[in-house]
This record gives C-alpha cells, structure tokens and sequence, in this order.
C-alpha cells in the first residue's frame, strides 16, 4: 500500500490491519521519545516510592498522551504543512520564533541528559567506559540520520517501542504483582510527597516536543488529510496501545519489587536482579537501553525539523542544509556522556523544564485548530479536551516553578521563572488575540 493511499476505516478487514501496521510511523517516533529515560525515571520513583497508589496517573498519561498527539495530528494533515510555517503564516514572525526557541531549548537540553542514559547504560551492559560510549553514539546517529533520513528512524523506533514494551511485559511473568493491591491504586489519589513524581509522569506523556514535530514527521512520510484515518490509528496504536502497555508494564514490575524511590535508573534495574533474578534483571536492562536509544534518535530531529523550517529550508535530507543540521544535533549530544551527578535526578529537570513549555505549545495547536489556518475548526469535544490539557500541563509547570524556587532565586531557578513568565506572557496575549477576534467576527 502507497504511503498516500486512503484508508477506509470502516472497511478495515484483516488484510486492512496488516497494511495499516506496515503503513503506520510518524506517530511512533513521538512514541519513543515519550518512552524514553526521562519517563522510566518517574515511573521507577513512583513504583518505589508510592507502590500502587499512583496506578491511575500511569493510566490517565497514556490518553492524555494520545488526544495531545491528535490535535498536533489535526493540524499537520488540515494544513499539510510544518507548524512553524503554519504560526508564521498566521500569527507573524515573532510567534513562529518563540516557538521555535521554546522547542529547541527543552530538545537540546533533553538530548544531553538522555545521551547521558544512553551511555550509561551501554558501559552497565558492555563494560565499557560511557565517555567512550557518548562519543560512538554521537558518530551512530549522525551517520545513521544523515544517511537513512526519516525512514531510518521511524524503523529503528518502531523496533525498539515494540522490543521495549515486550521486554517490559516479559517481566511481569517473572514478577509477583499484587492484583488487588493494584485495583485500589486505580482509584485517584495523591499521596504525601508523590505531587512532583506524579507530574513527571503525565508529562512525559504531553510534552512540547512530541507536539511540535508531529506535523514533520507526517510530511516526511508524504501523508495528507486524506490519510485522516491511518493516521488517527497510528496515534491511538503507538501512544494509547504501545505506549500505555510501556508505562504499565514498568510501573507494575517496580511497584512490586522495589521499596525505596531514591534510585539511578540503572540502580533500579541492578535492584530487580536478587528480587526476581537474572532474567527480570537483563529484561529491565534491555528496556531501558531500548527507551533511551530510542528517544535519542527521536529527539535528534526535533531541533533540526524546527530550525530548518523556519529558515526555509527542506525538512529531508535531500536538502544538504537540513542534513547538516542533523549531523550538528547528533554530534553535539556527545557532551552529555561526560555530564556527572545523578541521571534519575537531571531527567526529572529536563522532563519539568520541557513541561513550563508545554501549554504555549498546546495553545497554540489549539488556536489555529479554530482558525482560519484549517479548512475545518475542532469540534467541542476536542477544544475542551484541549484546554484540559492546557490545565494539567501547566499545573505541572507551576508546581515545578514553586520548587525551583523554594531555594531562592539563583541562575538556575532565575532562569526558569523567566522562561516561565515569558511563556505565560505569550500565552495570555495569545488568548487575548483569540478573544478580540471572536468578539469582533
């Protein structure tokens, strides 16, 4: 089946579905990155720290997740164009880059931390030293991206998602669950102290730069609004299915096995190995390897895709310039093997600072979903599941906000209260913008 063809949902048959899984992808590269290091970090916290209690949040992520990953799928295919073009179009120059800077500060801080994990773990599973391991992992995706482009990628994620969530889900069979204790954690509740792990894992789910390269990604594979149907499916099998299974499994698997919240990542893998033994042990390994290559490679291309967009230039390799720009991301990610401290701690950071800017993302998805920029506004449904996203997410912000500045304001908390305030700025005039045209329409 051609990339381009259009699904008829209603007349999916067997033979249907296995062109639909061998059509599907963008969505998955969206995928990975969301079930990356940053997200195992909160959910081995909450697992170990909370047990069951936080069940019901690790289940809201997942749809959270997917209709956040809907509305970015609405306006790529309406407009069938990249979103930076789109808001430059119709909000101005000035939106378009605070987009632009917003996306690439959260993905370039990301892509240090998660080169960090990555290298990490490969020296826990090889032996040898991370330092060494960053570096070989930078040349990979340089050469690997450059090289294969788009299709490289959305394979090697598509492999890596499922390999990661069968490992995952293998380790339940060695691992003793308490089912009913797990019932009871599906009823909503926040336990003392468990508020910010609890926002670490519903934004790993929504987060800035999952929402801003949709709209690449589908390009890339060449699809238009008349693909409305596959691609829905590709966001509902990849984030709903895919992703949800993910997060349960290793939620579940830490909940019963692990008794204390204060853990590196590949502490907590190494802590399943006297519990459950060898095999649960190298399974946890495996995802967490998986995860966090995965989400490297995903989160390589978000840079360059809003960067090259912005300047005008093509969003595939055959352009030399957005190649470039690809081999600059991978290559200036090696740093981040030789960043010290722990990793479980500066992945919960780089989740939060992507969170502050997160609802300017979502706000501006929804604002030019009930524009003029798409043939067709959202209906109710989607707005008002819009703007609860913008709710949550920047409640997760604020809440990140507060802590930084419990300490006093330094350069670190200086710097993310600025970002915040400018956002929140953006944000409010945006909603202004959208009132006096209603008003005045």
């Amino acid at each position: 089946m051609s990339s381009t063809e259009t699904v008829d949902s209603s007349t999916v048959s067997r033979d249907a579905i296995g062109d639909y899984v061998e059509a599907m992808g963008p969505s998955w590269i969206a995928g990975a990155i969301a079930a990356g290091p940053a997200t195992i970090a909160s959910l081995v916290t909450a697992g170990g720290a909370f047990g069951y209690s936080l069940l019901w949040v690790v289940v809201l992520s997942a749809g959270a997740g997917a209709l956040a990953q809907y509305l970015a799928m609405r306006l790529g295919l309406l407009t069938e164009r990249g979103i930076v073009a789109v808001v430059e179009d119709n909000l101005g120059e000035t939106w378009a880059w605070l987009l632009v800077g917003d996306a690439v500060l959260a993905a370039g801080v990301a892509q240090l931390v998660i080169m960090k994990t990555v290298a990490t773990v490969s020296a826990t599973v090889t032996g040898i030293d991370a330092h060494i391991w960053g570096v070989v992992w930078a040349l990979i995706l340089a050469a690997g991206l450059a090289g294969g482009g788009y299709r490289f990628l959305e394979l090697a994620a598509k492999v890596l998602v499922l390999l990661v969530v069968v490992a995952f889900v293998a380790s339940l069979f060695v691992v003793p669950i308490d089912a009913g204790a797990a019932v009871t954690g599906l009823i909503p509740s926040v336990p003392s102290g468990s508020a910010l792990v609890a926002a670490g894992i519903l934004g790993g789910a929504v987060h800035i730069t999952l929402i801003t390269m949709h709209s690449y990604t589908m390009r890339a594979r060449g699809w238009t609004r008349e693909d409305y149907d596959l691609a829905t499916v590709d966001v509902g099998a990849s984030m709903l299915v895919a992703f949800g299974v993910y997060s349960l499994a290793i939620f579940l698997v830490t909940a019963s096995v692990l008794t204390s919240g204060d853990l590196t990542t590949v502490g907590a893998a190494e802590a399943l190995g006297p519990l459950v033994g060898d095999s649960a042990r190298w399974l946890f390994l495996l995802g967490l390897w998986g995860a966090a290559v995965s989400s490297l490679g995903g989160n390589t291309i978000v840079p360059a895709f809003l960067l090259a967009d912005k300047l005008g230039w093509g969003t595939t390799i055959e352009d030399s310039r957005y190649r470039g720009l690809l081999v600059a991301v991978a290559l200036l990610s090696a740093p981040g093997a030789f960043i010290g401290g722990n990793v479980l701690g500066q992945l919960v950071l780089v989740l939060a600072l992507g969170t502050v800017g997160t609802p300017f993302v979502i706000a501006l998805v929804l604002y030019l979903l009930n524009s003029d920029a798409v043939p067709e506004s959202n209906s109710p449904l989607a707005n008002v599941g819009g703007l609860v996203l913008i709710a949550v997410s920047g409640g997760l912000a604020a809440n990140f906000v507060v802590e930084q500045l419990g300490g006093g304001v330094g350069p670190l908390s200086g710097f993310v209260l600025a970002f915040a305030v400018a956002l929140g700025l953006a944000m409010a005039g945006l909603g202004g913008k959208f009132l006096r045209e209603e008003l005045l329409a």
